[in-house]
C-alpha cells in the first residue's frame, strides 16, 4: 500500500481501516511513517492509538520520541500507556528517567508489569530496584510477584545488597506465595544469608513454600 492510499485509510471512519493503515506503514521509512502515526495520536479507539504507540517504537526517530512523551502526558487508557512505555524502551537508556516516572505515577498493573518486562533489554540496576521497591507496596499480588522475580536480576551488581535486604523481609512476610515466590529467586544470590533464608524457607509452615524451597534443589 502506498502513502497516499495509507492516508486514506488513515482518514477513514472505519477503525478496522485506520488500523490497517498502521499496519502497513511498517513497509516504509521512518520519517514517513512517524508524521502519518500522529495523526492518529487522539483517536477515539483505544487500539487504534495502541497501534500508533506500539509504531512508533518500531519506527524510531527523534520525532517519535517526543510523541510518545506527548501521549504519556494526556493518554489515561492503560493499554495504550503500556504500549507507549514499551515503545520508549526501544529507544534505549534514554527512555530511562521517563520509564521510572510512568512507573512511579501509574500504578495500574498493566503499566507496571509492561516495564517489568522491558528490563529484560535494559540493564539499570538502580532504576530497576527503584520499580521494585514501589512494586513490592503495590495492591496487586500480580505486580507484587514481578518485583520478586525482577529482584534476580540485582545479583551480582551494585543493588545486591539493597535487593537482599529486600527479600530477607519477603522471606517473613505473611503472604505465602510472595514466600514461594522468594524461595525461588534466592538461589540467584551466591551469599551465606541467602542460603541461610532457603534454609528457613525449607520448614516453613506452608507446604506451597516449602514445595518451592524444594525446588530449588533440583
Amino acid at each position: 500500500m502506498d502513502l497516499q492510499q495509507i492516508q486514506t485509510y488513515l482518514d477513514s471512519d472505519n477503525p478496522q481501516k485506520r488500523m490497517k493503515a498502521i499496519v502497513e506503514l511498517r513497509n516504509h521509512q521512518p520519517t514517513d511513517v512517524v508524521p502519518l502515526l500522529k495523526q492518529r495520536m487522539h483517536d477515539q479507539e483505544f487500539m487504534v492509538r495502541s497501534f500508533v504507540a506500539m509504531g512508533l517504537g518500531y519506527k524510531r526517530t527523534e520525532e517519535g520520541f517526543d510523541a510518545l512523551l506527548d501521549f504519556l502526558e494526556y493518554e489515561t487508557d492503560p493499554n495504550v500507556i503500556a504500549e507507549a512505555a514499551n515503545s520508549l524502551s526501544k529507544f534505549g537508556d534514554v527512555a530511562l528517567p521517563y520509564l521510572r516516572r510512568i512507573f512511579a505515577e501509574q500504578p495500574h498493573w498493566l503499566v507496571r508489569q509492561s516495564i517489568f518486562a522491558v528490563f529484560e533489554d535494559l540493564h539499570d540496576p538502580e532504576t530497576l530496584m527503584e520499580c521494585c521497591q514501589l512494586g513490592l507496596i503495590d495492591s496487586e499480588l500480580v505486580v507484587q510477584f514481578a518485583a520478586v522475580a525482577n529482584l534476580a536480576r540485582l545479583a551480582g551488581t551494585h543493588q545486591e545488597d539493597q535487593a537482599m535486604r529486600s527479600l530477607e523481609q519477603l522471606a517473613r512476610s505473611e503472604e505465602p506465595q510472595l514466600r514461594a515466590k522468594t524461595a525461588l529467586v534466592l538461589p540467584q544470590f551466591n551469599r551465606p544469608e541467602a542460603r541461610e533464608l532457603l534454609n528457613e524457607l525449607r520448614r516453613d509452615a506452608n507446604h506451597r513454600v516449602v514445595a518451592a524451597a524444594l525446588e530449588t534443589l533440583l
